[in-house]
């Protein structure tokens, strides 16, 4: 048996998140089933995070054990063959037997993607649309009070299923190109709907609605209601995953 590190991408519009859910169709599942029928045999398949339903991925990892012995071009071009349209893997290799696709994993990047003007039906899909252009100034002043380790309680939703809710980020930026918007954060983890609150509150801020400080209210806190909206999943991306 060896372990393999799967890279994959996914859009996340058609499934109700990454992990396996009772009567729910979800990208591992959908991934469990195409390798059954690649290799011949079950396999237990453990992915680097969870995703919410309707968010995207440009790099999820995974890892399995297995014993085939099919090149990687042709194990790719195999299992790929198989998956639906929406779901690629973009890299397949061997690893160390003590690695893990989740534990292994140092931090990630999430990128939340906005747009302005005149609904665009493209857009729509992967892009949360808003009704004016906010002040990314104001906005990258409160994506600079996130930087460094503090308490993101009430950043996050009831629904978490941790207690630790402290966590590092160390990057966080706001960027403008055309009419489009894009919050782009790094942490060492995220809490459940983390990124859409974030994302949503610095929108906030640039609407003129929050404080740019706002952040330091909510640290202190860790009340939920202060922060701004979860804003939707389809423009929410994982980006990458560092390790």
């Amino acid at each position: 048996m060896k372990r393999v590190l799967l890279c994959l991408a996914f859009d996340g519009t058609n499934y109700h998140g990454w992990q396996f859910q009772p009567n729910a169709v979800t990208v591992q599942s959908i991934l469990n089933e195409s390798l059954e029928k690649l290799l011949g045999v079950p396999t237990n398949i453990t992915g680097c995070s969870r995703t919410d339903a309707g968010v995207h991925a440009k790099q999820f990892f995974c890892h399995i054990d297995c014993a085939d012995n099919i090149p990687r071009e042709a194990f790719l071009k195999g299992l790929n063959s198989i998956l639906p349209n929406d779901i690629a893997v973009i890299d397949y290799r061997e690893v160390d037997k003590n690695f893990h696709a989740r534990y292994s994993a140092k931090g990630k990047r999430y990128v939340y993607g906005m747009y302005y003007g005149d609904k665009e039906p493209f857009d729509e899909r992967y892009y949360y649309r808003i009704d004016s252009i906010p002040d990314i100034r104001s906005m990258n002043e409160f994506a600079a009070t996130l930087i460094g380790e503090h308490d993101f309680q009430g950043f996050s939703s009831s629904g978490r299923s941790v207690e630790n809710t402290i966590r590092n980020v160390n990057e966080c930026v706001v960027t403008h190109a055309g009419n489009k918007v894009y919050f782009s954060i790094s942490a060492n983890g995220f809490l459940y709907n983390m990124v859409r609150i974030l994302a949503g509150t610095a929108l906030a801020v640039g609407l003129g609605k929050l404080p740019s400080r706002i952040a330091n209210s909510v640290f202190n806190d860790k009340n939920r209601s202060l922060a701004g909206d979860t804003l939707p999943p389809h423009g929410l991306f994982l980006e990458e995953v560092f390790y």
